[in-house]
């Protein structure tokens, strides 16, 4: 009995259309990069283990998909480890790679290995697929593509003025209106963890923090607490559970609160100069919104955080995300040098445009023409002037198999054809062709100049 097919939980099979309209997103975040002056680089779709476990806190770590040893990966486990069914310690015996994460990590890999092949500051765009043990659902897959761009080498915060001009323009170009582009600082994040005396809990922290939206307050609380945050704490960081106001009312109010904090000043001083630049080239379509609550949780991000919200009529969580990370390179061995970066959410930008009709109605190429097939002779005839239309740029098509007319012409009406071409053997002496226009129902006998112009 023939076995049902199925597809992994999480993964996806995509369509003609489907890939059409991916392409037409891609094709504008790639043409939006390259003219802020990135190049594109490519890394394998697994790395060595010790390169990606660590780089996202333990959440991240659980998610990571990992790779079993080819061959008998069971010989190196010894009876006693067999029976701890310690799963941490058995897995570092049986797998030693992994799927990646995110784009990030390889890249910093990347750099570290081609530092001397690099002209710094390295300003690269990457976009391949990534893959998360996440529990599926809408919006949320274990097999997705990430759109990034990076600078490193630079600590300059006018890449993170850049980097929000460059959301923009992507979502101005896909006639996208009404996302919110969040900034906060992970070093604002460090100061507040600071002033209510928990820095020694400052992942739980920000990790917590960060489902506000998600949880609630009440949800953050309680997670606070499991983590080991006093009651105290927790007290003195309510403010920041409704933390409203003009983005100037906000710095005001943070400047009020991490006075005592060194590290958080420097976050303030960050975000200020960052929202005063976008003030002087304002935005677009975009909303620019400082929000103290957005940590994203990875342990990399060490200054300026981003997160893209879609528009308020679409509920679906972020679509894109970043931030600055000083010292990701350091744990490869390339001390010093600071980068930058942001990630679009290509399957969730997807079904945004989607769900608002925002797609073009030509998104896909369509076939102009499809010549009939009567027979091997007729079929050379077309062919010849199929190559010839092909030359000129127009999509189109000889029927593969010399069968039935009502086949072929049932094909092309599925296919939405606009036009089918008759050739036989009074074509071929005349040296031309009977098109029907499959619209309107009206066939005329042309020649091929003839038939080039209604095509273009």
């Amino acid at each position: 009995m023939a076995q049902k097919p199925s597809l992994p939980k999480g993964t996806r099979d995509f369509s003609p259309i489907e890939v059409a309209k991916r392409n037409y997103i891609v094709d504008i975040i790639k043409k939006q990069f390259e003219l802020f002056g990135f190049h594109p680089i490519e890394t394998p779709s697994f790395e060595n283990s010790e390169t990606l476990m660590g780089k996202y806190g333990e959440e991240g770590d659980r998610l990571i998909f990992k790779i079993l040893n080819s061959g008998d990966y069971l010989k190196k486990i010894d009876e006693d480890l067999y029976s701890s069914k310690n799963s941490t310690k058995i897995t570092g015996k049986i797998s030693e790679k992994a799927l990646r994460y995110d784009l990030t990590v390889p890249f910093a890999r990347y750099v570290v290995q081609h530092q001397n092949e690099i002209v710094f500051p390295f300003k690269r765009y990457q976009i391949q697929p990534v893959w998360r043990a996440d529990r599926p659902q809408k919006g949320r897959f274990r097999e997705f593509y990430q759109c990034d761009a990076d600078v490193v080498g630079s600590k300059s915060l006018w890449q993170e003025v850049d980097f929000i001009q460059l959301y923009d323009r992507v979502f101005t170009q896909l006639n996208l209106q009404g996302v919110t582009i969040k900034i906060n600082n992970r070093k604002v994040l460090s100061g507040i963890a600071e002033v209510i005396g928990a820095s020694d809990k400052l992942i739980d922290f920000t990790v917590a923090l960060d489902k506000l939206d998600k949880i609630g307050e009440d949800g953050v609380k309680k997670e606070m607490l499991e983590k080991g945050i006093s009651e105290s704490a927790i007290e003195k960081v309510k403010p920041l559970f409704n933390f409203t106001g003009t983005t100037s009312k906000k710095i005001d109010k943070l400047k009020e609160l991490l006075v005592s904090s060194e590290e958080g000043m420097r976050g303030v001083e960050e975000l200020e100069f960052i929202v005063n630049s976008i003030s002087e080239i304002p935005l677009k379509t975009s909303n620019l919104d400082l929000d103290v609550t957005l940590a994203r949780g990875l342990n990399y991000y060490t200054g300026a955080i981003y997160e893209v919200s879609a528009p308020e009529t679409v509920k679906l969580g972020s679509i894109g995300g970043g931030g600055r990370y000083d010292d990701l390179t350091g744990i490869f061995g390339l001390k010093d040098v600071s980068g930058v970066g942001i990630s679009f959410g290509l399957d969730r930008i997807y079904l945004v445009l989607e769900e608002l009709g925002l797609f073009p109605e030509t998104v896909a190429p369509q076939t102009k023409a499809l010549f009939i097939n009567f027979g091997n002779e007729e079929a050379l005839y077309c062919l010849r002037a199929v190559n010839r239309l092909r030359n000129e740029g127009i999509i189109t098509e000889l029927y593969p198999d010399h069968t039935k007319m009502k086949k072929q012409m049932g094909y092309a009406d599925k296919r939405g054809i606009g036009y089918v071409i008759l050739a036989g053997t009074s074509e071929i002496s005349n040296n031309t062709f009977t098109v029907k226009n499959m619209h309107s129902g009206t066939q005329e006998e042309m020649n091929f100049e003839e038939l080039k112009m209604i095509l273009q």
